[in-house]
């Protein structure tokens, strides 16, 4: 049930399944609120009184989008009865405008009389509680709205002239030749709205499907006149030259990867762009068939995520959605300079399972290493763009605050103190967490060099060098030549986790030692033994023992789901250890295997099932792009340095 077609405008975004239903729609914000919570719009085909929804096993459907944007060219066809139809829809970039130019071609050799109706199942903030749906006759459209979200529901002919043959509003409508004109409902409420087609053997017509959405209803009248002013053509056009044109801002040399790649990258620039709100949130995920798993969803920031997407961003040209970023940071920054789980899009603290107490003790519910990739975060950021203005205009907001927390957050043999892993399951000191500490201090260093602050400078340094020493002691496990996942202090005891997980990366990602150190080769030599999923679908699992979305109790080969930033963050350690173009072959079939499971769209899911290969739990994820991004960025950037 995942997502394979993603579209929006970064105040708006609607996601498509599979079967070419909508599932969701956010509005205002990106992941904020969803009005449909997994409900499905539908498409049906009405002829001689026998319905066939295009979600049905009759139909054939092949998804994509147009290269270099994100216009669709959807197609379903139904063989038996001869019967095609092609869908090009977008999100437009400038308007809250969803359409669907629908041709629909007669494959028969005789003249039908065909009714194409569209199912509408809106569920208001989330709820479906008093929601209301109207007929308006002068615009010819539906209309549901509930508080300030409005979403106007229309169709037109081929030359754009409003049209609508039958329409009904209720709880649980059906289509039918006689629609019952109903003109209002309020509580729970759907609708339906349907165009009547007379086509000749052998020929097509077109006409559209659009859906707008606003804030009152002068604002969707408005949208309407001028969409319908304008003509979809014009709309499609803009589109197209609105993406493609922002592609153009890519600064990786691209040639230096083989077509598909290329193509992928910007596929994922994309999606990325799709998943950022307006107001700077990067949000996980936005695929609420997540519901079902624990009843909340993706659609948050983690500030971890945001940094690391941004970091991607940075690399690739678009340092201007990492800036929104820091000012939303900015804004939730709590007061002892550290960042909480998580955040709506609205910049409102998030939902959360990390306790407030711990052993009888107030405990800081927070992960560490969101603060500490901020920094990090920053400091690539100034390193790209040389923005000198932004970093003196927010050293005492934003960066000084979180550089302090870091160094005082911290045992007296030097480790960070205890905090939540990054896959928030856990509570411990871990290597990870450390890398990120370790980086954030100097990135907070190299600030405070630039601002001559020399006593916060030599704060940071000496909090580095406590840090890397103890990091060095208690989670290198020297007996079997591995950093190990993490340690917790008991009292004065030192309890020692040995697992292996992948987020042992950061040791190398996050520069604290060279990826070539004795220490970090054995460490991955060792993550690859160990997490490596032995299947035909291969991919690295993110620790031994991975409970999350479990398929299968075959620990030896299959010690958890294969994720595709771990599989991406060992193919960065092959191109960071590569000295020619030969070593880069390993990390190129990484790379490869990424694109060989994407989705038929280029949409990356967060994991799979390890025997099937298909998508486990949402799709997209914003990580997983970022990461393909990141990788690509590293890969371009070696091959350059090869020669």
């Amino acid at each position: 049930m995942t997502r394979h077609i993603v579209l929006g405008n970064q105040s708006f975004l609607v996601n498509i399944d599979r079967w070419l239903q909508v599932r969701d729609i956010y509005f205002p914000h990106v992941g904020q609120y969803n009005h449909l919570i997994g409900h499905a719009h539908r498409i049906g085909v009405l002829e001689h009184n026998e319905l066939s929804w295009l979600d049905g096993q009759e139909w054939e459907r092949n998804l994509c989008y147009e290269n270099e944007t994100l216009v669709t060219d959807n197609k379903a066809v139904n063989k038996d009865r001869q019967l095609s139809i092609r869908l090009k829809e977008n999100v437009y970039c400038e308007d809250n405008i969803f359409f669907r130019k629908m041709t629909v071609r007669n494959d028969a050799d005789r003249k039908r009389k065909l009714r194409i109706c569209f199912h509408q199942d809106f569920h208001l903030y989330g709820d479906g509680i008093g929601d209301t749906a109207l007929y308006h006759m002068e615009k010819q459209a539906v209309i549901h709205y509930k508080r300030s979200a409005y979403f106007l529901i229309g169709l037109a002919d081929s030359k754009g002239r409003p049209v609508l043959d039958g329409f009904d509003i209720g709880e649980h409508v059906t289509p039918g030749w006689h629609t019952p004109d109903n003109p209002v409902a309020q509580g729970e409420v759907d609708s339906l709205l349907c165009i009547d087609l007379e086509l000749g053997p052998k020929k097509e017509t077109t006409f559209t499907y659009y859906l707008l959405a606003g804030t009152c209803f002068d604002e969707v009248y408005a949208l309407q006149d001028r969409f319908l002013r304008e003509g979809v053509d014009a709309h499609l056009r803009h589109a197209e030259q609105c993406q493609r044109g922002w592609l153009g801002a890519v600064q990786p040399d691209l040639k230096k990867v083989d077509k598909r790649l290329q193509e992928l990258y910007k596929r994922s620039l994309l999606i990325i762009k799709t998943q950022i709100d307006k107001g700077g949130a990067i949000t996980a995920a936005n695929d609420t068939d997540n519901l079902q798993y624990n009843k909340d969803t993706y659609s948050y920031l983690w500030p971890r995520d945001g940094a690391l997407v941004s970091i991607a961003l940075i690399r690739a040209g678009y340092p201007e959605y990492a800036k929104r970023f820091f000012l939303f940071c900015r804004d939730v920054l709590e007061k002892g300079g550290y960042l909480m789980h998580k955040y709506n899009p609205d910049k409102t603290l998030g939902s959360s399972w990390h306790p407030w107490v711990l052993h009888g003790e107030h405990s800081l519910p927070i992960q560490e290493d969101e603060t500490a990739l901020v920094l990090r975060a920053l400091d690539i950021y100034h390193r790209y763009t040389k923005d000198d203005a932004f970093i003196r205009e927010h050293y005492d907001d934003l960066i000084r605050p979180m550089g302090d927390f870091l160094t005082r957050y911290r045992h007296p043999n030097g480790l960070p103190k205890e905090s939540y892993d990054l896959w928030e399951e856990r509570r411990a000191i871990f290597t990870f967490t450390t890398s990120a500490v370790l980086s954030g201090l100097v990135a907070a260093s190299r600030f405070a060099h630039l601002l001559s602050d020399k006593k916060f400078c030599q704060s940071c340094d000496t909090g580095f060098d406590l840090i890397k020493k103890a990091m060095v002691k208690y989670l290198w496990n020297d007996k079997d030549g591995y950093f190990r996942r993490g340690v917790s202090i008991e009292g004065k005891k030192v309890v020692f986790d040995n697992a292996m997980d992948a987020s042992v990366y950061g040791l190398y990602a996050f520069d604290v030692f060279p990826a070539d150190d004795p220490k970090i080769v054995s460490t991955m030599e060792r993550m690859k033994e160990w997490l490596w999923v032995k299947t035909s679908v291969g991919g690295f699992a993110r620790y031994y023992n991975d409970h999350y979305h479990r398929v299968s109790n075959d620990l030896k080969n299959i010690p958890g789901n294969p994720w595709f930033i771990t599989t991406l963050w060992y193919a960065k350690w092959l191109i960071r250890v590569s000295r020619t173009k030969e070593d880069l072959k390993e990390a190129k079939k990484l790379i490869d295997w990424a694109a060989d499971h994407s989705l038929s769209t280029g949409v990356m899911p967060e994991q799979l099932d390890p025997h099937s290969g298909e998508p486990l739990s949402v799709s997209p994820l914003t990580w997983s792009h970022a990461e393909f991004v990141d990788t690509i960025n590293d890969y371009i950037e070696k091959r350059e340095e090869i020669g």
